[in-house]
């Protein structure tokens, strides 16, 4: 059972995050089509938008749909990019004092080195685990996944029979990959499976 619900709140925080960027993307998307009714008014100084309002308004639009990507993708890369928009933003839009300016310079070159040379090559993974016993109907449901069955299967039939099609041993960190996913034994003795861990790539290697 707690498998069960921890796998529930992981899917449960996943919808939430695609609710909230799907709000964020609907505020985008009308405040884009504001700016473009709006643009008749630039030879104007003195009403909205003048250059600067564009500007800022231009900067804050491309922070929000870099915020979307950071929602969905879940990656360095993008949290990355937000920072990177969120700093600029500061620096050319704010017109603030030369020191502050400079600060900022060097926090983007600091960004930069990070991603150079911390960054690594790696492919996030989002890992769950469960009992051998559970249904992989309920598995495919909580992760919305399409692990291939018979009505009735359990996560530990389908290991067995994907282990004895690709010719693998049934024992601890036996890795079985599957069209969407890799199972994996957790835990396993007395020639018995008690754990099984559900494997899925989140993101691709960051080049």
């Amino acid at each position: 059972m707690k498998d069960v619900i921890a796998a529930f709140l992981k899917r449960l925080t996943a919808v939430l995050e695609f609710v909230i960027a799907m709000i964020l993307a609907v505020g985008i998307i009308l405040l884009s089509v504001r700016l473009i009714a709006s643009m008749v008014n630039i030879p104007d100084l003195e009403t909205w938008p003048n250059y600067d309002d564009l500007l800022e308004t231009c900067f804050n639009l491309i922070i929000g749909v870099e915020l979307i990507r950071m929602m969905y993708y879940h990656t360095s890369e993008t949290v990355f990019e937000v920072l990177l928009f969120a700093i600029a933003r500061q620096i050319i839009v704010d017109h603030t004092s030369t020191w502050t300016s400079l600060v900022g310079v060097c926090t983007i070159a600091v960004l930069f080195a990070t991603r150079k040379f911390l960054f690594c090559e790696f492919g996030e993974k989002d890992e769950t685990v469960f009992r051998a016993g559970i249904k992989v109907k309920a598995v495919n449901r909580l992760l919305g996944l399409n692990i291939p069955h018979q009505e009735g299967d359990t996560l530990l039939a389908v290991l067995e029979q994907e282990c004895d099609r690709q010719k693998l041993p049934i024992a601890t960190g036996t890795t079985v990959p599957l069209d969407d996913c890799q199972m994996r034994v957790l835990r396993a003795g007395n020639g018995k499976v008690t754990q099984i861990e559900i494997l899925r790539t989140l993101s691709e290697s960051i080049e």
